[in-house]
């Protein structure tokens, strides 16, 4: 026997062993398993070492540690919540809460998160007025400021955070800075030395152990969270680099959503840096050190639960959340998402509600910013238009929001796109807003939006060119794994 024969036999039962693997080990989704089937199976050798890089199952690794003291506080809390709602306790009494009290059950079973009622919250959506109000709240920092970016670049506004940054340390102000270690690949190190060497600390998400190779290249740290002093917090879609100031020729404007908010909610969003923070630099930090513990100061009148989700997790928090978001509509859906590639159970559930004579409008980007990414979004509209949803093409540069706002009554904002990345392999990290008056602004924004936008008709998508179902049709096939 050659060696080539060896060699092929060997591949062979790889390729066997490696299907067996992800058929009867691995949980995951049937789109999902048969993808990787075909790509084993047609591409051995690539698909091979792709499966290496890509394929990894993080579902029963447990990789954030809590502070027992806080977790038993937030497993008391949610169990008194829970039991609340069963009982119909105030404030669950309370018409809105009352009305989206299955929801709200369902982030405390499913995440442990916490209903906060005493905040308020600002909305931003373009990246100058965002980001001015986030230096501005920066430079009055006395204690500590935590940040947790997907992308941080070395540009123009890369610089101008990291010297301000610099400076708050260099005045004795905590400073800790996390990044992903892929979104952020190319932040120099001498732009984050320049911090470190003021006292500040810099850690990045699963860096690569590898000088070439991360292994764990495809489960991405992709939020975006700001602390500042226990008192104010960040969340929402904007990266730190000058497209999101809308500086980029390829771009244009930048149109995403972004909120600030202060209260009760920030406790829960400093629960998820820390948690983040020391899963990467192994920092055992009391987490009651960093919790504001205000009971007597009225911030708002704001419901917020902030719910986590990633690939460690046995369910899958914020697309069940949405899920449950969309269902629960009686009038109006309105989405915004620049990535379209929803699994089964949420293209169904979007169906659904506008098959049910629910005003279901969905936006997104006319532009790509990740080819496959955007023919597989496009592939998907053609199903939703049939059932009735109504599309809209964002004209005015890119649309990266990550909005979803029911019967103008209960919405949320972070980010979580609404596809199998952002459900199955990210880190994501979304808030829900139990208002009114915020949902009433998100889809006042929304409808300002539809103006910028161009609707696409079932006409115009029956009638849209055959190279553009061609891509569609190739980027479809590997949606499950982009």
């Amino acid at each position: 026997m050659s060696i080539y024969s060896i060699l092929l036999a060997v591949l062979i039962g790889i390729n066997i062993l490696f299907g067996i693997t992800i058929v009867f080990l691995e949980r995951r989704s049937v789109s999902s398993t048969w993808a990787w089937l075909m790509i084993l199976n047609f591409l051995p050798i690539i698909g091979f070492i792709f499966y290496l890089i890509f394929g990894q199952n993080l579902s029963r690794r447990k990789i954030f540690k809590w502070d027992h003291i806080v977790h038993k506080r937030t497993q008391d809390l949610v169990s008194k919540q829970m039991l609340g709602i069963v009982n119909q306790d105030p404030p669950f009494s309370e018409p809105i809460l009352r009305e989206y009290h299955r929801l709200i059950y369902l982030n405390l079973n499913n995440d442990e998160a916490p209903l906060t009622l005493n905040n308020k919250l600002s909305i931003f959506t373009d990246g100058e007025t965002k980001f001015q109000n986030l230096l501005h709240d920066i430079r009055c920092a006395t204690h500590h400021i935590h940040i947790e970016y997907y992308i941080f670049r070395g540009d123009f506004l890369g610089n101008q955070l990291i010297d301000l940054l610099t400076k708050k340390a260099e005045e004795g102000v905590l400073v800790r800075l996390l990044v992903d270690d892929e979104g952020s690949r190319r932040l120099p190190k001498k732009l984050v030395r320049r911090l470190t060497q003021a006292g500040g600390k810099f850690y990045t998400f699963f860096p690569g152990r590898l000088p070439i190779l991360n292994l764990r290249i495809n489960y991405r740290n992709h939020r975006k969270l700001v602390i500042i002093d226990s008192k104010i917090s960040y969340i929402g879609g904007f990266n730190v680099g000058d497209e999101y100031l809308g500086l980029s020729k390829k771009f244009g404007f930048w149109r995403d959503t972004h909120l600030r908010i202060v209260g009760e909610a920030v406790n829960s969003i400093q629960s998820r840096f820390l948690l983040d923070w020391h899963q990467a630099s192994k920092e055992r930090v009391p987490f009651q050190s960093y919790y504001t513990m205000d009971d007597h100061t009225k911030y708002g009148e704001v419901g917020i639960q902030i719910v986590s989700s990633g690939p460690d997790q046995k369910w899958e928090q914020i697309k069940n959340a949405f899920i449950k978001m969309i269902l629960s509509a009686k009038q109006t859906v309105y989405i915004q998402t620049p990535y379209l590639i929803p699994d089964e159970s949420l293209l169904n559930a979007i169906s659904i509600a506008s098959l049910s004579h629910v005003d279901v409008r969905i936006m997104i980007p006319n532009k790509p910013d990740h080819p496959f990414v955007y023919w597989a979004t496009y592939s998907n509209v053609g199903a939703l238009l049939d059932a009735g949803a109504r599309v809209y093409l964002y004209q005015n540069g890119f649309l990266h929001a990550k909005t979803i706002i029911v019967d103008e009554r209960l919405s949320t904002v972070g980010t979580s796109n609404l596809d199998f990345r952002s459900f199955g392999l990210n880190f994501e990290v979304n808030a829900f807003i139990y208002h009114q008056e915020t949902s009433q602004q998100l889809a006042t924004i929304f409808k300002k939006d539809i103006r910028l936008s161009r609707e696409l008709t079932p006409s115009d998508y029956r009638n849209r060119p055959f190279i553009i179902k061609f891509k569609e049709s190739i980027s479809r096939l590997i949606s499950p794994v982009l």
